[in-house]
């Protein structure tokens, strides 16, 4: 039986896909087994679905009349004849972008008391020719939202609005589009800590060459990232000192992360559930089969629960609450795998935290909503490579905070961003 199972470990560990990792320590560390099940469901659009079609617009921009001016069966004028509309199509086009150049001229008058009097230039004209708010708008869109790196937004600007840009004036535009940033990301900073849940995560990345992290805590109404050279509990406790003492926290079993002070903790079930399918999968754990069943009937009963439900004790709850102790107590079915023993210590330790969310109905089961917010720091990196310095990470983190928490508002990304930094001088 030792035999088998040391096969069982090593047929497992061949599956990593890290080079550094010894294949046995594999087991229960993998995050790329997804957790959805196969549907009876064809792919693609279901029958009764919703389409989206492209409608004609009502008040079209342009309307060009195609008349007939002679008749093409005898050929004659038809240019006094009234004609009738038979019928319309639209066709939806860009007309050309070119950049406009604008001029300020200042000028001056003499009062006939001597004085003379200057026009004052508006304010944030600085310079003989500069780049306006919405250019810097559109620079800081491109490199954030659509992760485009500095070449290919020089190359763009130039092709399609024929502005000559450097890819030093695209790092100098981010960077006073970060300043002007500033004021709503602290607040960002500020307001998070008073919702009701907040969830945490972090995410390697490349910075300057070296390895680098970024945070994101987010909630359904605000979205903070920061850049930081560690991982570990030293970053949450620069920016989030005191905690979340009004809020439910929700994060995966990262140590730093547990120890975060707040009203009540979630742990994310999904990453639990990860972890026991690779058990059962790898060492044929009955005890993981078991606990993986009671997480499924968990999510299921959160599913069915109503606003009323949470008010008063719910039985199905109660039941779930049993079934929890039981298999952590008796777990003589699990493997003595040291990464399955470990698990059911960490669940043990932290079994408070484990079915919060059946008990709070703005509490989800996982954290899921943290891990989209952070996401898109491995998009950038994978369009645009590594972030060049420190500061680079931190404009990312700057911007893309914002632009996150103003998509939650349901507002448009591109106009709030003009105009926050309107009036920019190059």
């Amino acid at each position: 039986m030792e035999l088998e199972e040391r096969i069982r470990l090593l047929e497992n560990g061949r599956k990593s896909t890290t080079s550094h990792t010894p294949s046995s320590q594999v087991i229960g560390r993998s995050n790329s087994k997804s957790l959805r099940l196969k549907s009876d469901k064809p792919s693609g659009g279901q029958s009764g679905h919703d389409g989206n079609t492209l409608l004609c617009k009502s008040i079209p921009d342009a309307i060009i009349p195609h008349i007939p001016s002679y008749c093409t069966e005898c050929g004659l004028n038809l240019s006094a004849i009234s004609s009738v509309v038979v019928g319309r199509r639209q066709e939806i086009f860009i007309p050309p972008i070119r950049a406009h150049y604008l001029e300020h001229v200042s000028h001056s008058k003499t009062c006939s008391c001597g004085n003379k009097c200057v026009g004052s230039f508006p304010e944030g004209i600085n310079a003989p020719i500069q780049y306006s708010g919405q250019i810097s708008a559109l620079v800081a869109y491109l490199s954030v939202s659509q992760y485009l790196p500095y070449k290919r937004i020089t190359l763009l600007m130039q092709d399609v609005f024929g502005i000559p840009m450097s890819e030093g004036t695209v790092d100098n535009l981010l960077e006073r589009v970060a300043q002007k940033a500033m004021p709503a990301y602290q607040m960002i900073q500020q307001r998070i800590q008073s919702e009701a849940v907040v969830g945490g995560d972090e995410t390697g990345a490349s910075i300057g060459g070296k390895k680098g992290w970024m945070h994101t805590w987010q909630s359904p109404n605000h979205t903070f990232i920061v850049a930081s050279m560690n991982r570990g509990f030293q970053t949450i406790m620069q920016y989030f000192p005191n905690g979340f003492p009004l809020s439910v926290y929700v994060s995966d079993c990262w140590a730093a992360q547990l120890k975060v002070l707040a009203k009540l903790h979630q742990l994310c079930i999904a990453h639990l559930m990860r972890e026991l399918t690779n058990f059962v999968e790898a060492l044929d754990c009955k005890w993981s089969m078991k606990m993986k069943a009671f997480f499924s009937d968990a999510i299921r009963v959160k599913q069915q629960l109503t606003i009323t439900d949470y008010k008063q004790p719910c039985q199905e709850v109660a039941i779930l609450q049993k079934r929890l102790d039981t298999l952590l107590k008796e777990h003589e079915d699990a493997s003595p795998n040291k990464k399955v023993q470990a698990f059911i210590k960490r669940l043990e330790k932290h079994e408070k935290s484990i079915l919060t969310f059946l008990y709070h109905h703005h509490v989800p089961p996982d954290n899921n909503a943290s891990e989209r917010a952070i996401r898109n720091v491995k998009v950038k990196t994978k369009v645009s490579g590594q972030y060049r310095s420190e500061r680079g990470a931190e404009r990312f983190a700057i911007i893309r905070s914002v632009m996150d928490t103003i998509k939650k508002s349901n507002k448009d990304i591109l106009e709030a961003i003009m105009v926050l930094c309107y009036n920019y001088a190059e």
